[in-house]
């Protein structure tokens, strides 16, 4: 049993579904494009349905173009340079470009992505200065790294381990160059072992 669809709820679902695709099959045009233009009965409004009014119009400009051949055949969207341009369907796609980059920056940058790293730094004996160490290792600078707590945590024969945490800009520092970077206080520390890790 076929159902049909109101053609002003049609033209609403497509309209929303326009905002975010160009096309209604991939980022280029292809027959899906002709065959929905086909079901539209009038040029929709500009005012109430504004991305299915663009696609409406720049679908209308490409009529007559290769993309109604035949699939399998081979077809040259662009065309050979020695070709007119279509300066109407230039347009919309900077048109479309435009829109594009103002939706682009008016979301602004994204979140930075910043992780919370605790290690664990074993010292070589129970007579490593640990005090040392951590300052030591609070020496590292770089740039997306923030120190924060430490601790000293009993690992037995009187052994002490320092256990110390910090923030981290994940783009800029990675667990691997942090204990690469503590492994250069060879005088001191004898391991290191990251206890924990956590996105912020």
């Amino acid at each position: 049993m076929s159902v049909s669809v109101p053609s002003n709820l049609f033209n609403t679902i497509l309209n929303g579904y326009l905002e975010d695709n160009s096309f209604i099959v991939g980022a280029d045009l292809s027959q899906a494009d002709n065959d929905v233009f086909a079901v539209i009965s009038s040029a929709p409004s500009a005012d109430k349905l504004p991305h299915l009014s663009r696609w409406y119009n720049h679908i209308k400009s490409q009529s007559g173009s290769a993309v109604a051949a035949d699939d399998d055949e081979d077809i040259d969207l662009f065309g050979s340079d020695d070709e007119e341009v279509d300066e109407e369907a230039e347009k919309l796609k900077q048109q479309r470009l435009e829109e594009y980059r103002a939706k682009k920056a008016a979301k602004g940058p994204g979140p930075v992505a910043k992780s919370m790293i605790t290690l664990d730094v074993k010292p070589w004996d129970d007579e490593t200065d640990l005090a040392e160490m951590e300052r030591l290792v609070r020496s590292i600078a770089m740039e997306g790294l923030e120190w924060k707590s430490a601790q000293l945590v009993a690992i037995g024969y009187g052994i002490k381990k320092l256990r110390i945490s910090c923030v981290v800009i994940d783009e800029h520092v990675s667990t691997d160059l942090l204990e690469e970077k503590i492994a250069e206080f060879e005088d001191f520390v004898q391991s290191i072992d990251v206890e924990a890790f956590q996105k912020l």
